[in-house]
């Protein structure tokens, strides 16, 4: 196994304890800081970029998120914030190492959602939001196949 593919195998992406544990607003409710890990754990659902555990294991919530019935930030505390590599196939791995794991995410999230707020932690859980940041997830997804191809 080469050195990167055992530093996939093994990642934690994002933990929302760490961002509740961490500088998050003492203002906002706990719920906020799993609303950019289910953002982006929703856009991996919609473009099947997850693993067969994962969809073993949230059969109903990949139903429900799809039919819109439950928002990201419910996505992601059924998850307890987590996001790691055994929610992920091979290339949704391989993408989030590169994107979510090397910065540009949340780059784009703050951009894309955040550029007129106080933090990260204080963007709407709205579908237009995670439309908004969806699409341009596609995009990076879009580039990310140019390049390794």
């Amino acid at each position: 196994m080469t050195e990167k593919k055992a530093a996939i195998h093994k990642t934690i992406y994002d933990n929302a304890k760490n961002h509740f544990l961490g500088n998050f607003p003492d203002s906002l409710p706990i719920e906020q800081a799993y609303l950019h890990i289910g953002m982006y754990l929703g856009w991996i659902i919609e473009h099947q970029l997850y693993s067969d555990y994962f969809e073993e294991e949230a059969e109903t919530e990949i139903y429900r998120f799809m039919r819109r019935e439950i928002p990201a930030t419910i996505l992601s505390e059924i998850w307890d914030g987590y996001l790691g590599y055994e929610l992920f196939s091979k290339e949704g791995n391989m993408f989030t190492y590169y994107y979510y794991g090397g910065g540009l995410y949340k780059k784009d999230y703050e951009h894309m959602l955040a550029n007129d707020l106080p933090s990260i932690y204080h963007v709407k859980d709205t579908w237009e939001n995670y439309d908004r940041v969806g699409k341009r997830i596609s995009e990076r997804f879009e580039e990310w196949k140019k390049l390794i191809s």
